[in-house]
């Protein structure tokens, strides 16, 4: 296998209409491989505008099986332009059964897996829980023909042990399917600190497991005004040293292309040796709520 691979990320706004949005996102991975990538990662459940602000039945009619139509679109674009694709869907399990789901779509067409988001949130706009159950896959690090590929989801991006337990999985590099912005009345006081602690924690979890980390996220005002969610975008790549190496701006479609080094990790890691030095006889206790 060569050193080097590339993942192109597709930032971009969700179009008010379900096809509109995946015809978007199939360009966004054309463009992305025409640029070089050989994976390609889209933002989480870009078929449709964030539903989960509100708690409604009749939304669950927005989920669909895997395979099922929106795999089967990026399954033929995957095929196309010869590249793996994540997809980030609302998958229908069973009648009653809903998930928040990343399927992993090899350069062939076929499915490689699928990772289930697992810890899902519960806040104003947020309301996650009405529609997903936790995911039963536990962590996971997938075979793509160019490099072993660990997938996170959104909220899943603050956990610490999530991350690592992905790596020890061997993955190289760690994508976050996102969905993620500013309540608008919050923006002004936090917001710049909110985009900054959300990109911190994830380098710093590249850095304690010496692993590429990249996240993409949707941009734009959804939900009805003044309220709503603004989603700040901010999509980027961090290396193996924590350190940022590409970024896109807060409001535009982007694709961005980063490669990834395999003799980077090597070096990073010789040098902080952060695996070898984990005390696992001792971590019992991180299976408890808190404390004793």
């Amino acid at each position: 296998m060569a050193d080097c691979f590339k993942v192109g990320l597709v930032q971009m706004s969700i179009p008010g209409n379900g096809d509109a949005a995946v015809a978007k996102a199939v360009a966004g991975v054309r463009d992305a491989a025409k640029a070089g990538a050989q994976i390609v990662v889209l933002p989480e459940l870009f078929r449709t505008p964030y539903f989960c602000q509100k708690q409604h039945a009749d939304l669950f009619d927005l989920a669909e099986p895997i395979p099922g139509p929106t795999s089967d679109a990026m399954a033929a674009v995957a095929k196309a332009c010869g590249v793996t694709v994540v997809a980030s869907l609302f998958e229908k399990r069973a009648p009653g059964l809903y998930h928040n789901t990343a399927v992993v779509i090899g350069p062939t067409g076929e499915i490689l897996g699928i990772y289930r988001k697992n810890h899902i949130p519960d806040d104003p706009l947020f309301f996650e829980k009405y529609y997903f159950t936790p995911g039963d896959l536990g962590f996971k690090a997938f075979e793509t023909p160019h490099a072993k590929l660990g997938v996170l989801v959104c909220w899943d991006q603050w956990y610490p042990e999530a991350a690592r337990l992905t790596a020890l999985e061997g993955a190289e590099i760690i994508v976050y399917p996102t969905a993620i912005g500013w309540h608008p009345s919050e923006k002004a006081e936090h917001g710049v600190a909110q985009v900054e602690a959300w990109q911190l924690a994830q380098r710093a979890h590249g850095l304690a497991s010496g692993v590429y980390i990249a996240a993409v996220n949707r941009h734009g005002h959804e939900g009805e005004r003044p309220g709503g969610i603004e989603f700040w975008g901010h999509s980027f790549v961090s290396d193996p040293y924590g350190r940022m190496i590409l970024e896109a701006g807060d409001s535009e479609d982007r694709i961005l292309v980063q490669e990834c080094s395999r003799a980077r990790m090597e070096d990073v890691r010789r040098n902080w040796p952060f695996l070898r030095d984990r005390r696992i006889d001792i971590y019992n206790g991180i299976t408890r709520r808190f404390g004793n």
